[in-house]
């Protein structure tokens, strides 16, 4: 009887999704069609009914529109025009929205800068996208006041927008664009009907595998392909629905798959500044949310949570993201009754995406994109090649690095940089002349039953310079590079390693100390929490006599990896930041057998 369940479901699932796999194509790059326009439709189709919920203020859809016209009208006096890029540093407000559909209204690009950013790379993120504008949030002002010498931006081009959570006025240096947005009109902006879908709608910055941060580049038409299957697809989104968003929005999960569904769909969004594991389920209640779109690190910080009332018998229905651990996939299932588990894979920069459409468990289920799964040596980090010097496809349920063919209809839009661009494509891999993208990840392609001959894959780990921490990516190199400005770091190597319980992998920094100088874990913090976002910290410091490279002197990572924090393999000293910890600390035995039973709490 459960085979012949299954059966009647995997079918019923294919052909809610057919339509949309099947017939919908990406617009072509002159068709008349943007996130501007989306959003401004969605508002003409449902002006009375509730489009936002933040922080108490709720807005429809017909408000949330006039709100943003505003914006945009205020952004044109300001000098922004069509080509413009805006750099846009706002925490998770309505605002932010306001801001991002302005600028794609007008047809203007919005930087979306990661919040959590200040000094070097900050700065670097503001004006490698050539910012004619920076809308800062009052709640970050401190960040930008920290760098703002050294940018070329004029003190009149920093747009204060106001955050009522912050009881202070905008600074003499500053534009006070909130106090300009009273007096503008609200009606829509005939611009916006002309705005291609080969324009530049967003730059969302990726740690990629090396240096600072990169600003991929986000045309109007990969949002449109993003929204429909998304939202019909993934979420089976409709008009009644409700959505809780507390991924950060300068990220593509919160944004495109959260924001543009509801966009597409017409669902309405309960917006939060930032993640709570206590306050998310009486909000699910309390805002009777029925979509949920997440990443799998805040998934397994509700699964870790006491029981409480408000998660029995809650609304919600369906989830979607990535990231979401087997085990924790089943306490979803059981523990929280969620029905639908729409686990999917992409990046801000790629061309390749996967979505499980048909609700099989622990995958990132399956795509129409063409995909290579080829052998990696993880130890040398670089592809395994024949003897012909030709790429090695692995056996099914084998992991290997994905490619993906980059063709007319699944285009590598890249970086802004195009020496970035370029270092992810590999050519004539099958045939003369044929292009693919490197995702930088590996993939396997499992067994999940009877799914209608659509090959599905797990994701397994992510190779190179880049590892995921914290629900970010954090680039090895960059760290290093910061690391080794450090007055007691001659050269540091810096790696991921494996936590039970813990997702992703925690950073680890092996350093060779300055001569004469000794490790002094307090200066050794202050440094660290100066230079560097939470989620990069390395969470263990390993102390080299020196360091082990290659002939062409790149450092070794694979046996650092592999002996990882372990006491019984390691002679050199191990420092500790413990989860709340005010500071690095030796590595105790005591503290070590947490790590290894997964109740360290990380």
């Amino acid at each position: 009887m459960k085979k012949i369940i299954e059966f009647f479901r995997v079918i019923w699932n294919f052909f809610q999704a057919a339509p949309t796999l099947i017939f919908f194509k990406p617009p072509l790059e002159d068709a008349k069609t943007s996130l501007g326009l989306m959003f401004q439709t969605t508002a003409a189709t449902y002006p009375e009914k509730s489009a936002i919920v933040c922080e108490g203020q709720e807005l429809n859809w017909s408000e949330f529109n006039c709100l943003t016209n505003q914006f945009a009208h205020s952004l044109k006096q300001q000098g922004v025009t069509r080509g413009d890029c805006v750099a846009v540093l706002i925490e998770n407000r309505t605002e932010l929205l306001c801001s991002i559909f302005a600028l794609a209204k007008i047809g203007a690009t919005a930087g979306l800068i990661n919040t959590g950013l200040t000094d070097r790379p900050l700065a670097h993120c503001i004006s490698t996208v050539n910012s004619k504008k920076c809308l800062v949030g009052q709640e970050l002002l401190a960040s930008v006041m920290g760098v703002k010498e050294g940018l070329e931006l004029a003190d009149k081009d920093y747009l204060w927008v106001a955050d009522k959570q912050v009881n202070q006025g905008a600074p003499e240096w500053a534009t006070d664009f909130s106090a300009t947005l009273a007096d503008m009109p609200t009606d829509n902006h005939p611009e916006t009907e002309d705005i291609a879908a080969g324009e530049i709608a967003l730059y969302i910055f990726t740690s990629g595998t090396t240096g600072l941060p990169k600003p991929a580049i986000v045309y109007h038409r990969k949002i449109m392909s993003a929204a429909k299957p998304y939202s019909t697809v993934g979420f089976h989104a409709k008009s009644s629905d409700r959505m809780y968003i507390c991924l950060p929005l300068y990220h593509a999960t919160g944004f495109l798959l959260g924001i543009g569904s509801c966009l597409h769909s017409g669902a309405s969004m309960f917006l939060r500044r930032r993640f709570s594991a206590t306050q998310f389920w009486p909000e699910v209640q309390k805002y009777q949310t029925t979509l949920f779109v997440y990443v799998g690190e805040l998934c397994r910080y509700l699964a870790m949570a006491p029981e409480c009332p408000e998660e029995k018998n809650n609304p919600l229905k369906t989830m979607l993201g990535n990231g979401l651990r087997p085990d924790v996939w089943d306490m979803f299932r059981n523990r929280f009754g969620v029905k639908r588990i729409t686990e999917i894979y992409g990046s801000s920069e790629g061309n390749v995406s996967f979505l499980n459409i048909l609700n099989k468990d622990s995958t990132i289920g399956t795509g129409s994109v063409v995909v290579m799964l080829v052998k990696y040596d993880i130890e040398n980090d670089e592809i395994v090649l024949d003897e012909n010097g030709k790429v090695i496809e692995v056996e099914p349920g084998e992991a290997g690095l994905m490619l993906g063919q980059i063709d007319d209809r699944y285009k590598f839009d890249g970086y802004k940089s195009a020496d970035a661009t370029n270092d992810k494509i590999l050519t004539d891999l099958r045939e003369p002349g044929d292009r693919w993208f490197n995702t930088g990840d590996l993939i396997r392609k499992i067994d999940v039953g009877f799914a209608m001959g659509l090959p599905h894959y797990q994701f397994v780990d992510r190779v190179g310079d880049t590892f995921r921490w914290r629900a970010e990516n954090v680039s090895t190199n960059e760290v290093g590079e910061i690391l080794n400005a450090c007055e007691q770091v001659e050269i540091s190597n810096v790696y991921g390693v494996d936590i039970p319980g813990a997702e992703g992998k925690a950073g680890m920094a092996a350093i060779t100390l300055s001569p004469g100088q000794k490790f002094n874990p307090a200066a050794f913090t202050e440094f660290v929490d100066r230079e560097l976002p939470v989620f990069a910290r390395p969470v263990f410091v390993r102390i080299e006599q020196e360091q082990d490279t290659t002939g062409t002197f790149k450092l070794f990572k694979g046996k650092l990896k592999q002996q990882a924090y372990h006491l019984d393999q390691i002679e050199e000293s191990i420092y500790v930041r413990q989860p709340k910890a005010d500071q690095y600390e030796l590595l105790d035995r005591a503290f070590y057998e947490q790590l290894v039973n997964g109740t360290a709490g990380y």
